[in-house]
């Protein structure tokens, strides 16, 4: 991928992105292994809209939170510092597995700035279940990192991100933008995860909001089941289910996936 990466300062930090278009802007959140680079079939795909992938605190050069143990609010957060310094007054949001904590906890805090949510293959966090099996969940994200480091976890976890139409040319892009994210970030990111919680932050959202989700159904990482319980707790998004899409469906299904994302736009006009 050769999009060339630009950096802005915040007042909380250095925060590193892509971006591409002009016009309304629409804000893309990665997942906990990737980056603003697994955005590169998205950047130009929307006429009429600004699209911007941030780099979540601690990948790819954008610096890291303070804290060990983050919570959603702390990336949502850098994400209005960062918006503000990109002269974003509002925008159109959309966040993937992880980020989906990112931007429900932003929207929550930040309605005004919010024109339309769109939440893919999500990550509804771990707070609701077992402390063991919290734990289990966590230890094995921090362990295949210290184990295999980068490189090695992105080699065993990457694959399973894509689903059965993946093309070679799509898992190596997978595989390779995994295996630069910093064990430090993904630390962080992975005990956001454990103690998040989607649904609290989902019920503070305002009523006029238009909400979408949009999931595979080929993901075996957040499976459609799991999507599906979400929404249905929530109760008032719009739903879009992409057949044969895997977990990271903007990349193995991203015609698709970004005819779907074009509907939400549609609907904070």
């Amino acid at each position: 991928m050769s999009e060339a990466m630009g950096a802005v300062e915040t007042s909380r930090g250095v925060v590193t992105f892509l971006e591409g278009g002009e016009g309304a802007p629409l804000v893309l959140l990665h997942g906990i292994g990737s980056s603003a680079r697994s955005f590169s079939a998205q950047l130009a795909a929307f006429p009429g809209h600004r699209v911007i992938a941030w780099n979540a605190p601690g990948y790819a050069g954008s610096s890291p939170l303070p804290q060990d143990a983050p919570d959603a609010g702390d990336y949502a957060d850098v994400l209005s510092a960062f918006l503000d310094a990109m002269d974003v007054s509002s925008c159109d949001l959309f966040g993937h597995s992880l980020g989906c904590l990112m931007a429900a906890r932003f929207a929550a805090d930040h309605p005004a700035r919010v024109r339309s949510l769109t939440l893919a293959s999500i990550a509804a966090g771990h707070a609701r279940l077992a402390p063991a099996e919290r734990a289990r969940l966590l230890e094995g994200r921090l362990g295949d990192v210290a184990a295999l480091g980068s490189r090695g976890m992105a080699e065993k976890r990457g694959p399973r991100l894509l689903g059965p139409d993946a093309s070679p040319e799509q898992i190596r892009a997978v595989v390779d933008n995994m295996a630069g994210v910093d064990p430090r970030g993904y630390g962080q990111a992975a005990r956001m995860l454990s103690g998040g919680d989607v649904l609290v932050d989902l019920a503070r959202l305002p009523l006029t909001l238009p909400v979408r989700i949009i999931f595979g159904l080929a993901d075996v990482i957040t499976p459609p089941e799991a999507n599906q319980r979400v929404a249905a707790a929530f109760g008032r998004a719009q739903v879009v289910e992409i057949p044969r899409a895997g977990h990271a469906l903007y990349v193995d299904q991203a015609a698709a996936f970004n005819a779907a994302l074009a509907v939400s736009l549609q609907a904070s006009r």
